[in-house]
């Protein structure tokens, strides 16, 4: 059996384990509830009718109180639109209305005026405040509880086989490092899916706001890179999980070994969430790679990011997940048929390395 063959039994042997696993199907529904969730939320909470301010004896002004808007009379429609004391104004511009708003254009401001205005942006480039909050929070978030449940699930399923002795049966019809792969291979196309049901759910769930023309052409981009950047970064992460179960004996011990390899993980998903409109720390935090998977498609969402700028970065995460590969099946090797203590990584380290000479 060469080495193709053998990950694709070990990954098919993942597969079918992990699809009858009731965590992972509910995690999967949860994830799908929250996408949809964060898609429609801000159309339900984006308030009732928009108060619009005209100058004394607008033409435009019977039209709007007939479509039940709250209409108010200034002198200067702009600054009250400015001061926050109105959602949009609506002025005459060469006998045509003309509509100025912050950071939206108000659907139902454009809809009362039976033709469409033009429309002039104060402020063209803000994303709106819900969606901007929502969108890199759901981007860190999918990263950290899929890499991490996977993650945990790989390191787990490593221990198990060591206390069942499986593992014994496995080395020998199998070379350790297709061990390794397999489930690595099995956990991201698991987690793919996973991300893929999710994305498409998004896009659906962005279909009943008002602002889907606006939001879909900025979370097209954002989304299509995430999933490059989810699968170097996920087979980046499940290669140091499937090191972690090696070292351990216990299913009691994996969430301490695993301590280095949770914090790889949690502290970027804080640093994008607590740093997200921090330009700089973000420009920083996507090239790095833990933290790149979540902070590239965030720039690209916001359009803070160069057309260059996620080619480089995903190739400085392309590297890093080799090397991590590469590391932790030195590890996996070096600790998986150990069964009598825990294993420290630098003994792991050393027993691969005294192997191979």
């Amino acid at each position: 059996m060469n080495m193709v063959e053998a990950v694709r039994l070990v990954a098919a042997r993942e597969l079918k384990v992990k699809l009858r696993d009731k965590t992972f199907l509910f995690s999967t529904l949860f994830f799908l509830l929250f996408a949809f969730g964060s898609s429609v939320l801000p159309a339900l909470f984006a308030g009732g009718p928009s108060s619009v301010a005209v100058v004394q004896a607008s033409p435009y002004e019977s039209k709007l109180r007939a479509a039940g808007l709250e209409v108010k009379v200034a002198s200067d429609p702009e600054k009250v639109v400015r001061d926050g004391d109105a959602d949009a104004a609506v002025v005459d511009k060469s006998g045509q209305p003309e509509i100025l708003a912050m950071k939206d254009a108000p659907g139902d401001v454009v809809r009362a005026l039976s033709v469409a205005p033009e429309v002039r942006l104060l402020d063209p480039d803000a994303v709106d405040e819900l969606a901007s909050f929502l969108v890199p929070f759901m981007f860190a978030l999918v990263f950290f509880f899929t890499s991490l449940t996977f993650g945990m699930q790989i390191a787990q399923s490593v221990v198990e086989e060591k206390q069942t002795r499986m593992v014994e049966i496995l080395v020998a019809a199998v070379p350790v490092r297709a061990l390794l792969i397999g489930k690595v291979v099995a956990g991201g196309l698991l987690a793919l899916a996973q991300v893929a049901l999710i994305a498409v759910v998004t896009v659906a769930g962005a279909q009943f706001s008002d602002d889907a023309g606006t939001l879909l052409p900025l979370l097209g981009p954002a989304m299509t890179w995430f999933i490059p950047f989810f699968v170097l970064g996920f087979i980046m992460l499940a290669a140091l999980w499937a090191a972690v179960g090696a070292l351990v004996n216990r299913l009691e011990d994996v969430a301490n070994a695993g301590m280095p390899v949770q914090l790889l993980v949690m502290l970027p998903f804080f640093a994008v969430i607590f740093l997200g409109d921090n330009p700089v720390a973000m420009r920083y935090l996507s090239y790095i790679p833990f933290s790149a998977p979540t902070a590239m498609p965030v720039r690209l969402f916001d359009g803070s990011a160069a057309g260059w700028e996620p080619f480089v970065s995903l190739v400085i995460l392309a590297a890093a997940a080799f090397g991590a590969l590469l590391g932790g099946a030195r590890i996996y090797e070096g600790s998986l048929l150990r069964t009598n203590s825990r294993t420290s990584w630098s003994a792991a380290w050393r027993d691969r390395e005294l192997r191979s000479m």
